[in-house]
């Protein structure tokens, strides 16, 4: 009940530090870096329902300034020996992989909990916050670090999971969303003239997550040996060495791209490895969707809730075919 009563009162207090968009935007005596970057997010918030098909609602129509560098700070963790999150279920959001808090003494507290009953764990901030719809979401000030393109597509990502979403199939909702985002800022940049996203960035990002997923399996594997607990340990130290000059040599190749090296400077455990892969694992299966659907959002999203109908099993089986479909995604 704590817990419920700590996330009430934070979405509470975003809910009333609202300030109108456009408001905002007309005010001549506010800031003009601001106005400008908010008269950007509004201009993608249109084309969102317009061309894109996601809801028609306040959600990303309100600016919150929340004056600390994160929404929300959410608590990963894991056993010791094992890569399997631990889960916590909700009423209509189902079961997720993490506990999030406004605060970061509480999310702090609760890893010092969690950590002290064995478990491997993680605190990550979360620059935006969803209710799914429940209440109409504002732009907060911490997503503004974020240059034009990457704000948009996540204003876009956050109205898919309003548009459908499934409880307790994260890997299902993510996917349906960061493909939303993707094919959404595509056709955006279209809209405006510009050239398609440099591929180099998405390339690096796509091969970082390859490797902490490869090092998530080969400690599943090692795992499964069950092993005493020292030499589990040991096995599970140098599984993380070897994965770091992984990363030196893939690197090594990136020019001046670093953004992964904050990650990889602080220590890796279980619990760091639990969100990659959750956002992008099905994205092949929706892209082939979307092309067997014409392009066409409307019908696109029929046949994704389509997909929501289905039981576990036949949902995966019927993804995995679109994963391997050769049908023409560009």
């Amino acid at each position: 009940m704590r817990y419920y009563a700590h996330v009430g009162a934070g979405e509470a207090s975003l809910l009333v530090h609202r300030r109108s968009i456009v408001r905002i935007v007309a005010d001549e005596k506010a800031d003009p870096h601001l106005r400008a970057r908010l008269a950007g997010a509004l201009e993608a918030r249109r084309f969102a329902s317009v061309h894109l098909g996601l809801p028609r609602n306040r959600s990303y129509t309100t600016y919150v300034d929340l004056g600390r560098p994160y929404a929300t700070w959410n608590v990963f963790a894991t056993p010791e020996f094992s890569v399997d999150p631990v889960t916590h279920c909700f009423p209509l959001a189902g079961c997720v992989a993490y506990l999030g808090f406004f605060d970061r003494a509480r999310a702090g507290r609760e890893a010092a909990r969690l950590a002290a009953e064995g478990d491997d764990t993680a605190i990550e901030g979360a620059a935006a916050y969803s209710t799914l719809g429940w209440f109409a979401d504002p732009i907060l000030s911490s997503m503004l670090r974020w240059d034009d393109d990457t704000l948009a597509g996540v204003i876009f990502h956050e109205l898919a999971h309003q548009r459908v979403y499934l409880a307790g199939d994260t890997a299902f909702d993510e996917s349906f969303a960061t493909f939303v985002e993707q094919e959404g800022l595509r056709e955006w940049r279209s809209a405006r003239g510009l050239p398609a996203s440099d591929g180099e960035r998405a390339a690096h990002d796509e091969a970082f997550t390859g490797l902490v997923l490869d090092l998530r399996e080969r400690l599943r594997t090692l795992y499964a040996r069950e092993l005493d607990a020292p030499a589990e340990r040991d096995a599970k130290a140098a599984e993380i060495a070897a994965f770091r000059e992984r990363y030196a040599r893939l690197r090594a190749g990136w020019r001046n791209d670093d953004r992964y090296d904050a990650w990889l400077a602080r220590p890796i455990n279980n619990a760091r490895l639990v969100p990659f892969g959750l956002y992008d694992r099905w994205v092949t299966a929706f892209e082939a969707l979307f092309a067997q659907s014409d392009r066409d959002w409307a019908r696109f999203y029929a046949r994704v809730e389509a997909l929501a109908q289905l039981d576990s099993a036949g949902r995966a089986r019927d993804l995995e075919a679109l994963a391997a479909s050769p049908a023409d995604r560009k």
